[in-house]
């Protein structure tokens, strides 16, 4: 029995990490604490060096700690949290309304534009959601928009915020699989414009298909003027449009590193919000509060996955994904990487996304680099950033899919009387088909990511 114990110890602890997590406990608390309660039993058994758990402690200070990208996380997060509670984002719906009157469905075509920039600057998909939500959800509905309608729209459009760089989840993603943050953000630009192409073009056909669903605006909505209607424009969209320029553009044109534009893309959040006289001790109090926490809980799991991600790697894990693949029939690369993917779609329904990229990424990322894709991608050694693209369309999904998906307790929280749950969930299905047919466009023309790093030189 002990010898068996020991030969699986490493599944054992897979399995547990799994049902701990079903049951509800904090996932930072989950992977830490049975990294060292497995550490513990290994030592009894024989398998493992309780010495090594010093290591951790090393990963983490080495590793993380010391990881100037990673430093990038708290300065988005707050600017993210400025923008929200500075009321910025209700200046940019009614810009873009304003801006996109004449088109079917306006309203929903304004709110899913509006998720596309914001998606940048905020960078929080909770923070995108409830804001849209709070905003967007109840002027939908006066309109008259089909409730599936609205909130399918306002969901996919604050989901956006973890594929479109500076998004926190590829930071945390380049980290995950060794790779560039610089060359995730690049790759990840097409495919995120891509999934808010693909919603536009859903939303339009069924404004034109089914005018009851998304009636059009009233001909006499928004500024009746020239002056006042460049006025709503310039005060909507010309302050984030140049934040997001400023943010994005430091990147890639090398004047900043991720982490440097995270502080500049903070103190323009600032400026823009003492532009419209929001700038109060009230609103950077919250602001600061509501990152700090997130912050706080973001390096925690960090944390817990680092001790986690050892402790399996010493008791075998690596060995033993690789024979449980064997077994499966999981040989050649394209079985591999289909594999991984509907892994991840899957686990989308129970799991957030940093659960998700701290169970997979560590484990699968190093045995789908022993395969070679350069015939498909011209050079493997863009194989890291297309997976991490891929991954990340995928990890969509893990917002908006039922029963778990924390979008979709997002919107039941901020909904309106008369919006049950059930709603929320007919609501996702078809913006998670889309998100399915944008990750098969993705694996099939691996251009679509690849184009912007090969057009700055980062990858060949």
């Amino acid at each position: 029995m002990l010898d068996w114990l020991a030969d699986n110890l490493a599944l054992i602890m897979f399995v547990s990490m799994f049902f701990f997590i079903f049951i509800g406990y904090p996932v930072a608390f989950i992977m830490g604490g049975l990294a060292l309660a497995f550490a513990v039993f290994g030592a009894w058994l024989g398998t493992f060096n309780l010495i090594g758990l010093s290591d951790i402690v090393l990963r983490m200070w080495g590793g993380v700690a010391n990881d100037p990208v990673l430093a990038s996380i708290p300065m988005f997060i707050f600017m993210g949290a400025i923008l929200e509670r500075s009321g910025s984002a209700k200046d940019m719906l009614d810009a873009t309304e304003v801006l996109l009157k004449r088109c079917p469905g306006a309203l929903a075509v304004s709110v899913m534009v509006m998720g596309t920039i914001l998606a940048a600057p905020i960078g929080v998909v909770g923070a995108a959601v409830i804001t849209l939500s709070v905003i967007a959800l109840p002027q939908m509905l006066a309109a008259g928009y089909d409730k599936r309608l609205a909130i399918g729209t306002i969901a996919s459009a604050g989901t956006l915020g973890i594929l479109i760089p500076p998004a926190i989840m590829l930071v945390v993603m380049a980290e995950m699989l060794a790779t560039s943050a610089g060359n995730l953000f690049l790759a990840a630009i097409m495919p995120g414009f891509l999934l808010s192409g693909l919603y536009l073009v859903y939303i339009v056909l069924v404004a034109i298909f089914r005018p009851g669903a998304a009636p059009k605006l009233p001909p006499g909505y928004g500024p009746q003027t020239r002056s006042a209607f460049w006025y709503a424009l310039w005060r909507g969209l010309f302050p984030m449009t140049a934040l997001l320029v400023i943010v994005l553009g430091s990147i890639f044109a090398g004047w900043a590193t991720p982490t440097e534009s995270g502080a500049v893309g903070v103190l323009g959040s600032m400026f823009i919000a003492a532009l419209n006289r929001r700038m109060t001790f009230k609103m950077m109090n919250e602001a600061i509060f509501s990152s700090c926490r997130a912050n706080g809980l973001v390096f925690l799991i960090f944390l817990g996955a680092t001790g986690f991600s050892y402790v399996f790697r010493v008791l075998g894990g690596d060995d033993l994904m690789i024979s449980t693949l064997t077994h499966f029939g999981i040989d050649t690369k394209w079985e591999m990487l289909g594999f991984v993917m509907i892994l991840i779609f899957l686990l989308g329904f129970p799991f957030e996304w940093i659960e998700i990229c701290l169970i997979v990424l560590p484990v699968f990322g190093p045995i789908l680099l022993r395969y070679d894709f350069s015939d498909h991608l011209g050079n493997n050694a863009a194989l890291m950033t297309w997976f991490g693209t891929l991954v990340a369309v995928n990890l969509q999904t893990a917002f908006m899919t039922p029963p778990f998906g924390a979008t979709l307790f997002y919107m039941k929280g901020t909904a309106p009387p008369g919006v049950t749950m059930n709603d929320v969930f007919t609501a996702m299905y078809p913006f998670v088909a889309l998100q399915a047919l944008g990750l098969i466009l993705c694996i099939y023309f691996p251009s679509i990511s690849l184009w912007l790093p090969r057009l700055a030189g980062f990858i060949e």
